[in-house]
């Protein structure tokens, strides 16, 4: 039975001073780049736009572990719970009032000294070079917050309200334009764009330090890879895999795993997102394995599927080839620019052309099921998406994949009558000139490096 946080914090009262649950080390980059993509944010906003967003809530303390907002992160580098920043693009002067610059503000709350026993020290607004140490302009207490909008960055101009973006699924976004609306003597609360669209064009593209931390996150992802290779035999449970490849991300440096653990093996194999992983694995067997780690907010997601014997049948081995010749297929039709991901359903060529349809083009020519019919329905999913802070970050899927975008390529056949799935993703990233690059390329892709793999030691 789960306690309430207050009597946990009665029942910890006694204890030593406990490191810092939320405040994470992470490895972040130079200040200065968060500061160029708040400007840059800035930059797309119209005169007299400004944008609100709302750092992650700290969890109840003994529940889960505190993940930093996507948004927030990347435009402050900032981990820890409860904070706020406001960005005001700057204005021209119109009728009565001045011009005003650009603005950026991180309201930070209140310490509480009696919680950060159990949670660890945090900064606020009074700690000493706080604008330094955070790398924004303006630094202030939270509890200021509607003073300063309302008399320094609306500054009488009420409509200047309407121009404000901010995250629609957050609750604290909600009540504090309705804080907002009673403090301008409003009759309802002003609708507000959403943040999460402006962001999102500032992220699908990474820049080298994001590319950097996404390599690291690849790099202790393919050692927990290698780790499940050698750990798959007949008799072990599903279970025991997903415990291998969680420790080994660890040990490698990620601060958790990317999402839940796939570690289908059998008749699971076939079913795309099975996580209960509660199987024995068993001799004839081919288990698909999709896992991966974050490391510093940055994801991975890597999958392969190995033979639990560790030597694929003919029939396995045929199928996995033409899982691996269309993930190769649509790596070498790439062309910056000019494809698309594609339609998860595979109903038609498009224009733009995608490297979904050329996937499921080789799929649906190479091989029959057992009543000679080809293979095309049995690719139930789309063949990738992009990746980032969040494992499937936002990108506009109606737009081109171009120059410094990452997704993967992870293309599946799933027959059910025959219990075997075969599904191989990687991590590709694209350079300044438009090339393609695999951040799992030195992972085994073949049957052969697979089986010689398992066998390593």
């Amino acid at each position: 039975m789960r306690r309430p946080l207050l009597a946990l914090l009665i029942c910890l009262s006694t204890l030593p001073f406990l490191p810092s649950a939320f405040a994470q080390e992470l490895s972040k980059q130079p200040l200065s780049v968060y500061s160029a993509r708040r400007h840059a944010l800035a930059d797309q906003l119209p005169s007299n736009g400004w944008v609100l967003l709302f750092a992650a809530e700290e969890p109840q303390l003994d529940f889960d572990a505190y993940r930093q907002d996507p948004d927030f992160y990347y435009l402050t580098g900032w981990n820890e719970p409860g904070a706020a920043l406001l960005i005001a693009a700057p204005t021209e002067a119109k009728d009565d009032h001045p011009a005003t610059p650009y603005r950026e503000i991180l309201f930070l709350p209140e310490r509480y000294l009696r919680f950060e026993l159990y949670t660890g020290v945090k900064m606020d607004a009074n700690t000493p070079d706080v604008t330094a140490k955070t790398g924004v302009a303006e630094v202030a207490p939270l509890a200021r917050f509607s003073e300063v909008v309302v008399k320094e960055v609306l500054n009488g101009y009420r409509n200047r309200v309407y121009r404000g973006l901010s995250q629609q699924d957050s609750p604290q976004a909600v009540t504090t334009m309705n804080a907002l609306a009673v403090t301008l003597g409003m009759d309802k609360s002003p609708p507000f764009g959403d943040a999460h669209d402006q962001v999102m064009a500032l992220r699908s593209r990474k820049d080298e330090g994001e590319l950097a931390l996404l390599k690291k996150a690849g790099d202790a992802s393919m050692t927990a890879q290698r780790a499940m290779m050698k750990s798959v035999k007949p008799g072990v449970t599903e279970r025991d895999v997903q415990g291998i490849i969680v420790w080994k991300l660890l040990q490698n440096g990620c601060e958790r795993v990317s999402y839940a653990p796939i570690v289908g093996s059998g008749p699971n194999s076939t079913v795309l997102h099975y996580s209960a992983n509660t199987r024995t694995m068993q001799s004839g067997d081919v288990v698909v394995v999709d896992a991966a780690g974050e490391f510093s907010m940055y994801a991975s997601d890597i999958t392969r599927t190995v033979p639990v014997s560790g030597h694929f049948t003919d029939r396995q081995r045929e199928i996995y080839n033409i899982v691996l010749g269309a993930q190769r297929a649509a790596a070498e039709a790439f062309v910056a620019g000019k494809f698309i991901m594609g339609d998860p359903n595979h109903r038609k060529p498009s224009d733009p052309p995608s490297l979904d349809r050329v996937a499921y083009d080789y799929i649906n020519a190479h091989g029959k099921d057992l009543h000679g019919q080809p293979l095309g329905k049995y690719f139930i999913h789309g063949l990738g998406h992009s990746v980032g802070i969040d494992v499937h970050d936002p990108i506009d899927y109606q737009k081109p994949l171009d120059k410094g975008m990452v997704f993967t390529i992870e293309p599946g056949i799933y027959i059910p009558e025959e219990n075997l799935g075969v599904r191989i993703e990687d991590v590709f990233w694209v350079d300044k000139d438009g090339k393609l690059h695999d951040f799992i390329a030195d992972l085994p892709h073949t049957p052969e490096d697979v089986e010689a793999a398992m066998k390593a030691k």
